[in-house]
């Protein structure tokens, strides 16, 4: 059952919590849900079974929260502050919060712009090289999900993100205009004053990410785990990246 908060902009953010105890928000990567990201590989089950309550929204722009077709609506900062307005209209002033791929940048987003709302940060799916995205390849990803013929997509990643976000039955012009978005990097000396604990998972065949292991030493206290025979797509469900969380987030 889908609740909704509405972000300082209007637009509707959807989200649904599971279990008791210490927070837990999920927030998912680009062109995936909620559901797909998490109910579906089991996140769910696993943090509650765990003695955590779980959170995960819809970032916007993807499953049932509103999908501005605007790129100035999906300013980083603006959507990290809709995790933070989820927390708010649920009476939680702090929480533990887990992103995936895009939801990792939108968690180091919030750490830095609200750190007293995260205690403890997971980041799935980023590492050297896919943390600091390049507008180029923003602009092919867009330009792939906007073709009109989609056989006539030359670029692989393009191709194989166009597949992903029209089997998820996806608004392919508001996440054109969310892969657009205005973001900015942070640098080693703003990662470094964050003062969460931070855990980087990824998979040891994430080729878009990279090895998560110079990123993490960016971090104050930042940790990497590398999980074997996994893709970018893969890890997420396995056991390995559950079992490393649970650890983290218990510790």
């Amino acid at each position: 059952m889908s609740d909704f908060v509405t972000a300082k902009d209007g637009t509707k953010i959807a989200y649904e919590v599971q279990g008791d105890g210490l927070p837990a928000v999920l927030v998912h990567g680009f062109g995936s849900s909620r559901a797909i990201n998490w109910k579906n590989t089991g996140w769910y089950q696993t943090l509650a079974s765990a003695q955590h309550r779980v959170i995960a929204l819809d970032c916007r722009g993807h499953g049932e929260s509103g999908k501005p077709h605007n790129n100035a609506a999906y300013e980083e900062g603006g959507m990290a502050m809709d995790i933070a307005a989820v927390l708010d209209g649920l009476g939680i002033p702090m929480a533990d919060v887990m992103g995936y791929s895009m939801g990792a940048y939108l968690t180091i987003r919030l750490m830095r712009d609200a750190p007293t709302r995260v205690r403890r940060a997971v980041l799935g799916g980023i590492g050297e090289s896919n943390y600091r995205v390049s507008p180029r390849w923003a602009e092919s990803i867009a330009d792939g999900l906007l073709a009109s013929d989609p056989k006539a997509i030359v670029d692989l990643q393009a191709r194989q993100f166009r597949t992903f976000c029209e089997r998820a039955g996806n608004d392919l012009t508001a996440l054109a205009a969310c892969i657009r978005r205005p973001r900015r990097s942070l640098d080693a000396g703003e990662l470094r004053r964050l003062p969460q604990k931070v855990l980087l998972v990824c998979g040891a065949e994430d080729d878009l990410a990279g090895s998560p292991q110079s990123l993490a030493a960016e971090f104050a206290q930042g940790r990497a785990v590398i999980v074997p025979r996994c893709n970018h797509h893969s890890t997420v469900g396995v056991r390995a990246y559950k079992e490393a969380v649970v650890e983290f987030l218990s510790g």
